[in-house]
């Protein structure tokens, strides 16, 4: 069957969970249903609210509780991308570990709709049609490379122009100091609106560490930046101290990490310095036996320092397109 280019019509929408009506007790009950998933999921719901409660207590203060989240940026083509904007909102983390790609959607959304597909559809077709397939979900190139480059570059523009009159400074030495997490403040404040990420890590100056920020659509504007500005760069290592600081003295140390790579490993790796995580919640569908970090569970973590051995934990295995929606009608309503 051919593809109708014009059937793709139905926008992909972020989770709102001030309309979401199902019942709170639902993880309680699977608590005391248990079975299998359903009960490392009303586990790590009360690992969660604690590490929220705790948060919450301290009204946010890195110095006393730091609340690590990490991510891959698919999730925010999705809209499970909801989830992690309300949990900012809210200062449930105030730290976060992502990848490149949460930029590419989150920008590109704010401007331009990602639409319904299917799994099964005709990659080549979709490809002769400028119409990008990331599962199950439709990436028109009219709402990804072309929207991203339109808005990107110009705020480029203003953040070098601004940044050279801050600190000035010329030539490399202004961009000493300016990492990704810097550039995600600069674009949230820019490029930002009230359903992005990046919206509300500008306004609640929660720091944003991309590791691989040029891994991906973000990552060949600046690339391209640099063509004309030879001068500018992203000071990588400067995010490595921002995460430092928030690591070595701090209290208490919690995450909630989706899937692995370098997300995951940021956070375990730097947490390894004070002893290890206080406690930590995994959703993951990679399987063990593989070796890799997205399949690693925490208790391996263990063996290498990055976790206390008497921290709470708990993997859970699933779809967090599934899961975190859950997770979020319980814990971003009620008490």
């Amino acid at each position: 069957m051919a593809i109708d280019p014009e059937s793709f019509d139905e926008p992909v929408v972020d989770y709102d969970f001030a309309k979401i009506s199902t019942p709170r007790s639902l993880i309680d009950q699977m608590s005391g249903a248990g079975g299998f998933t359903a009960t490392k999921l009303a586990y790590a719901r009360d690992i969660l609210k604690q590490m929220n409660q705790d948060i919450q207590e301290v009204d946010a203060d890195p110095a006393k509780v730091t609340n690590w989240l990490s991510f891959p940026a698919c999730l925010c083509a999705t809209g499970t991308r909801g989830f992690f904007v309300e949990a900012l909102k809210r200062n449930m983390f105030n730290v976060v570990s992502t990848t490149c790609g949460m930029l590419d959607h989150d920008i590109a959304r704010a401007y331009k709709h990602y639409y319904h597909g299917a799994f099964e559809l005709d990659d080549i077709e979709l490809g002769e049609h400028s119409l990008m397939r990331l599962g199950n979900v439709i990436v028109p190139n009219a709402s990804y490379g072309e929207i991203i480059e339109a808005m990107v570059m110009p705020a480029l523009e203003e953040i070098r122009e601004e940044r050279l009159k801050s600190t000035g400074k010329t030539g490399a030495d202004a961009w000493i100091g300016f990492g990704s997490i810097h550039l995600v403040w600069a674009l949230g404040e820019k490029l930002g609106t009230p359903d992005t990420l990046i919206h509300w890590a500008w306004k609640n100056k929660i720091p944003v560490c991309i590791p691989g920020i040029t891994d991906g659509s973000i990552g060949a504007q600046l690339f391209m930046f640099r063509q004309k500005y030879r001068d500018f760069h992203i000071d990588t290592l400067a995010d490595e101290q921002v995460m430092s600081d928030l690591t070595w003295d701090v209290e208490s140390s919690n995450a909630l990490m989706v899937g692995g790579g370098i997300s995951k490993h940021h956070v375990i790796w730097w947490n390894q310095y004070r002893g290890g995580l206080d406690a930590a919640v995994y959703i993951t569908t990679a399987p063990e036996h593989d070796g890799s970090l997205s399949g690693a569970r925490l208790r391996e973590a263990i063996s290498w320092g990055k976790m206390r051995p008497e921290a709470p934990n708990v993997c859970v295995e699933g779809d967090a397109s599934v899961l975190l929606p859950l997770l979020g009608a319980d814990l971003f309503n009620g008490d």
